[in-house]
């Protein structure tokens, strides 16, 4: 018994033994079988299509399909029955059972990154030709591009797209918001913190320089570290320095305010544009695109209706003593902030954009996002058991950057400091690129159209209300009524006292008790013995008068109001303190609301004609068809001597323009590829803002003098854009580089 014991125990090691000889042997032959496989990887270029008819999974991600389909037949029938081989003496644990989940599916390049030192070594020589890694990077991108559009097409086009299109429009919607802000709250503003002309001209322009720097600074971002994460940073900044503005006391913090909240707006429009962009198929693009652009015409809409509703009401608002003041036109400011606040909440819902992962090697995380947008429209469509069939994507090669970060000793702001500074350095390179030879000529012609529409688009709607507000003044000066040598003797004056002039006048014991004066001056007269208390002024003037034992107790009639006067006896006590508020400007504050609204709802027509009409007539048909209307517009401004002429001619001006942004706009994010077009787009913008700042300056120097100038430069350069525009490349019907 014992015997046969032992018998059967030296049977079942020597089994053992040969077991593990035959798998040593076998995993030799795997190792070399791999190695060949490794060599022949490397070696091979990738070309831009596999055969339609593959429909296998890939193996280790070499086969470039990217559809579901059998078996791994073909790597079996290889190499002999590499795998039954190895596969013998197996230990139990490491069993993989047919239907286990194995992980997402790897992309094409993902291979060639697992496979330890000596494949770092390999790639490095491999690619130690700057040049070759472009261009075999060039070919990536064109294979991604074409597949890319092919998953968009299976995705389909549905509940995702329109959610994200409601997200994104909540940040377009806030750039929107911002350009109006400053010119609603100005008047109000101007009195509140003193403000001079010069000063008022600075905050006047300073969002459109904010606006600049964040177009720059948060386009390049994107392209480096996402366009989500990008927008979520930019639009925080907008909401937190918007809030901080509303509560702020003197000119210079408000200044300084609103310059961050125009830094951090700056990335909405190049970040929105590009990210949408990459969730839309070729042939839904152009459309909808253009419908997004609705939602800065909503944000204009949106804060006319605001500064309507909140400033003219006076009664909104609080003081702290003398030091602080919270006004109506401050909570105006704050409202403001709203679609900001919640363009933030909803973008926290929304993934980043697949195509921006793919372009930096992030296959599974790309390809998650992409079921989660094909799984979303499917259901919504009633499909639920529709299966997302793509397995494998293609990413882009990436180079690899080496940044020395200083050992464990390091101090974390060091750390950081080289964080940054190779960062930095990676958006200028990116930014640099746009200027290559293969780029060169489409961004200067791009340039060159940006500039020319935002000098006379910017330039126009800023000159339309002022020469409004001219003809306004003209109109109320021809009703100012002229008293000349009138005595007024023991006369009580306690009502408004608008829009006189009274010249070598004499009032003797008179008494002016809270009142208002509004553009009141008074030349070369005589005030004695007069008592003026609680008086609030606006554009009131005394010239050459003389001032003989007369009182002013708590009114705002300080001494730069007194031009070349004499005081002979005269006191004053308990003069009112800072700016207050104009009261008697009501009127004309519902007037500037009431074109602002006009002039942005009339952007509407323009918006649904781009919208039905982009992918049907293409982009540089509608981008020169629209300059050269509006150029032939500009002429009818000749015509514009009264208030509604010229609010008609803003309308119409308004009304037509709209289509060449939108048609700029989906351009410009189809004419860059992925890699550079937050880059690019954001650089262009910045350009737009800058044409903006030198319009504005200079249309608005010749208010009330001339209106030749402002129409031949608004013409010409209407005119110039609309011919460079058809010389860049018509991008309807290609995918999206």
């Amino acid at each position: 018994m014992d015997e046969g014991y032992r018998d059967r125990t030296a049977f079942i090691k020597g089994a053992k033994d040969i077991a593990k000889e035959v798998k040593r042997h076998a995993g030799k032959k795997v190792g070399r079988h791999m190695d060949r496989m490794t060599d022949e990887y490397t070696k091979r270029s990738y070309t831009r299509f596999e055969e339609d008819d593959d429909d296998d999974y890939p193996t280790a991600a070499r086969d470039g399909g990217y559809y579901r389909g059998d078996s791994r037949a073909a790597d079996e029938d290889e190499d002999g029955g590499a795998h039954s081989d190895s596969t013998e003496g197996h230990d139990e644990d490491d069993e993989i059972y047919e239907g286990e989940y194995q992980g997402i599916p790897r992309s094409d390049s993902a291979a060639g990154k697992t496979d330890g030192p000596a494949g770092g070594v390999g790639a490095h020589a491999q690619y130690r030709d700057v040049a070759q890694f472009e261009g075999e990077r060039r070919k990536d991108q064109e294979e991604l591009a074409q597949q890319y559009e092919t998953i968009l097409q299976e995705c389909g086009h549905g509940r995702f797209q329109w959610t994200l299109y409601f997200v994104l429009g909540l940040a377009l919607m806030a750039d929107g918001v911002e350009i109006f802000v400053v010119g609603f709250v100005l008047p109000s503003a101007e009195k509140d913190m003193c403000l001079s002309e010069p000063n008022k001209g600075m905050l006047g322009l300073i969002v459109y320089l904010g606006m600049m720097v964040g177009a720059f600074v948060w386009g390049g971002l994107a392209d480096r570290i996402g366009r989500r994460q990008t927008l979520l940073i930019s639009l925080s900044i907008n909401s937190v320095f918007a809030f901080f503005s509303s509560f702020v006391q003197g000119y210079s913090s408000f200044l300084f305010c609103r310059l961050l909240s125009g830094v951090g707006i700056g990335g909405s429009i190049p970040i929105v544009f590009s990210y949408y962009s990459e969730f839309l198929a070729q042939e839904k693009r152009g459309e909808h695109l253009s419908w997004l652009c609705m939602f800065w015409m909503i944000g204009g809409i949106y804060a006319a209706a605001m500064a309507w509703a909140i400033i003219p009401h006076y009664g909104w608002s609080f003081q702290m003593g003398s030091a602080y003041q919270f006004h109506s036109w401050r909570v105006f400011v704050l409202v403001c902030a709203f679609p900001a606040v919640a363009a933030i909440a909803a973008l926290n819902t929304m993934p980043e954009s697949p195509r921006f992962f793919l372009e930096n090697g992030k296959h599974d995380e790309a390809w998650m996002i992409l079921k989660q947008v094909h799984d979303t429209n499917m259901r919504a469509k009633g499909y639920p058991e529709r299966v997302f069939s793509v397995t494998t994507i293609k990413t882009v090669k990436q180079m690899d950057e080496l940044v020395d970060m200083g050992d464990e000793t390091t101090v974390w702001h060091q750390r950081w400091r080289s964080k940054l500074t190779n960062l930095f350095h990676q958006v200028w390179s990116n930014f640099l690129t746009v200027f290559r030879p293969e780029y060169r000529r489409v961004t200067y012609m791009m340039m060159a159209v940006w500039f020319s529409m935002s000098f006379s688009y910017y330039g126009l709607t800023v000159w339309f209300p002022d020469m409004i507000k001219y003809l306004q003044r003209q109109e109320y000066a021809s009703r100012t009524k002229v008293f000349i040598k009138e005595k007024v003797e023991h006369v009580t004056f306690n009502f408004t006292l608008e829009n006189q002039i009274h010249r070598q006048g004499e009032y003797f014991n008179n008494k002016f008790l809270n009142l208002k004066m509004k553009s009141m001056v008074f030349e070369d007269s005589l005030f004695e013995e007069c008592y003026f208390e609680d008086i609030t002024s606006t554009n009131t003037f005394f010239k050459n008068c003389t001032f003989i034992a007369t009182l002013f107790y708590n009114t705002d009639l300080f001494k730069y109001r007194l031009i070349n006067s004499r005081l002979i006896n005269s006191t004053f006590l308990h003069n009112k303190e800072g700016c207050l508020l104009d009261f008697s400007d009501e009127n004309n504050a519902y007037m500037i609301y009431f074109v602002s609204f006009l002039g942005t709802l009339a952007v509407l027509p323009g918006n649904i004609v781009s919208a039905l009409l982009m992918d049907k007539i293409g982009r540089l048909r509608m981008l020169a068809g629209s300059s050269v209307i509006s150029c032939v517009s500009c002429f009818f401004l000749s015509f514009g001597n009264s208030e509604s002429a010229m609010i008609a001619l803003l309308c119409l001006f308004g009304g037509i323009s709209i289509a060449s942004w939108n048609a700029l706009d989906v351009l410009t994010v189809e004419v860059y590829p992925s890699d550079k077009r937050t880059t690019a787009f954001g650089f262009l913008n910045a350009l737009c803002k800058l044409a903006a700042v030198l319009g504005i300056s200079i249309f608005q120097s010749f208010v009330g003098i001339t209106k030749a100038v402002p129409i031949l430069f608004a013409s010409g350069a209407l005119a110039a854009g609309s011919f460079l525009a058809l010389k860049l490349p018509e991008t309807r019907g290609q995918v999206l580089q």
